[in-house]
């Protein structure tokens, strides 16, 4: 038993001999039953102590991959042999290749919504942290209430009444790690007995939530105002979710008398509920930003969600629900028992950025910027010969704009042109679950927000490629 004990790069020597000795076990190399020399031998031939030795025997033996007799020493235990590494291989072989392999780090992805690093506000952001750190230690290490921090919350509904002109109470408002996590409580304080309708198309993970949650979950169509009450009706909904002030992938903004429709439908029957995603609320573009429903609601059925992943970064896991005055009550008795799911330093550190005035300067800033990138990308288009087989359809709102291209080829035909031209990007007949209408073929969702000119130019003459 010889083993190298060069290159260990940090190893301790008793880890790096317990592998070695492991491996042969496995391997079959050292037999079932076969006795395994002496500390003080096995030490003197490998020129290490016999601390190290005993540390490596004493692992083999506390996992069983050897046994220690009384004054006979210590003995191999039957375990079947294995090829280790055609087992690597294997599962290697089996694991789904990721999107974003090292080779593919040159496509230009118009499918992503991640925030650029050179936009999220690191300076104030992490001064804040520290002062949280330094300032409020003893608040950080308290345990938080199950709807999240009074402060943040107080925050955030100091926002809705400045910005998007709601009037609610802290105690309305749940915090949590991402909407994903929001939809699983609602689904437990709502039950599972009703029927929940989400829009088609619509982003797709929503029913996949709803599903994997046992609701009962159904898609139904859209017109250009939106989702219809009669649909809904006919369809023996209580719970729908829609995004009214900005839907996603086709961007319509639902029109006041769909909203008043909508409305109507909820107040008819006990029990019905509308759950308002106010997607991308804040980044209205073009005048002023669009009521929410939950401010036309005089019967109290409307759920508010919302999430900093836009507006600050995915990566910070916070979102948040707005529960109607009725169902405060009802969800601090049934859903009491579930902890915020949110670090309290991170829910500290949101609280002072957007009560020191921060969120807001930060939201303009970015609000001034994606107009820019906006009205750049429409420039460039024109200016691109793209502009003679494409057509730009977008409502002023929004991080992503629609191109309908103007030729033959199925959707998944033309993806695969464009990946192999080094463009990703999404048609929009992905996002329907039943009849795709004419309109959506050849449609292709562009998500602008976080190219620079550079990028906006390259990725339009590799469209071009496609066509030539």
């Amino acid at each position: 038993m010889t083993y190298s004990f060069e290159q260990l790069e940090g190893e301790p020597l008793y880890e790096h001999l317990y592998r070695c000795i492991r491996q042969d076990i496995l391997t079959g190399k050292l037999a079932p039953g076969e006795k395994l020399p002496s500390k003080r031998t096995l030490a003197r031939n490998l020129g290490i102590s016999v601390i190290t030795v005993e540390g490596a025997y004493n692992q083999l033996t506390a996992e069983g991959y050897c046994e220690s007799r009384p004054r006979r020493g210590y003995f191999v235990v039957a375990i079947p042999p294995r090829n280790m590494s055609a087992g690597k291989k294997a599962a290697h072989a089996n694991m789904p290749k990721s999107r974003f392999q090292a080779e593919d780090m040159h496509v230009i992805d118009l499918t992503a919504s991640s925030l650029r690093s050179a936009d999220f506000p690191f300076t104030v952001w992490s001064r804040l942290l520290r002062q949280i750190l330094s300032q409020q230690a003893e608040k950080i290490m308290e345990r938080s209430p199950g709807q999240g921090i009074l402060e943040l919350r107080q925050a955030i509904a100091g926002h809705l009444q400045s910005f998007r002109g709601l009037n609610v109470e802290p105690e309305q408002i749940v915090i949590g790690a991402g909407t994903e996590y929001l939809y699983m409580l609602l689904i437990q304080l709502l039950g599972r007995r009703k029927k929940y309708c989400i829009e088609d198309p619509g982003y797709e993970r929503i029913g996949m939530i709803y599903r994997a949650n046992g609701a009962d979950c159904a898609a139904i169509g859209l017109d250009m105002q939106g989702i219809r009450p009669a649909d809904l009706r006919a369809e023996g909904a209580d719970v729908v979710h829609i995004s009214p002030s900005h839907h996603f992938p086709t961007g319509i903004v639902m029109p006041v008398s769909r909203r008043y429709e909508l409305l109507d439908w909820a107040a008819e029957q006990k029990g019905r509920y509308i759950i308002e995603d106010d997607y991308d609320s804040e980044f209205r573009l073009i005048g002023r930003p669009i009521p929410t429903l939950m401010e036309s609601d005089i019967h109290q059925r409307v759920i508010y969600m919302n999430t900093f992943s836009k507006s600050l970064t995915p990566t910070i896991r916070i979102s948040y629900m707005v529960l109607p005055p009725t169902l405060v009550q009802v969800f601090a008795e049934k859903m009491s028992c579930y902890s915020c799911t949110v670090a309290n330093f991170e829910q500290y550190t949101l609280a002072k950025f957007i009560g020191e005035g921060y969120f807001e300067k930060h939201i303009n800033r970015m609000r001034t910027t994606y107009r820019h990138r906006r009205k750049r990308f429409m420039e460039l288009l024109q200016e691109s010969p793209v502009r003679d087989y494409s057509t730009l359809i977008e409502h002023g709102s929004g991080l992503h704009l629609l191109l309908r291209l103007a030729v033959d080829d199925d959707d998944d035909v033309l993806q695969a042109k464009m990946l192999a031209a080094g463009l990703r990007i999404k048609a929009l007949s992905e996002y329907y679950t039943k009849k795709i209408p004419q309109s959506a073929i050849h449609t292709f969702i562009v998500n602008y927000a976080n190219l620079e000119e550079s990028e906006i130019k390259l990725a339009l003459q590799r469209l071009e490629t496609v066509f030539n």
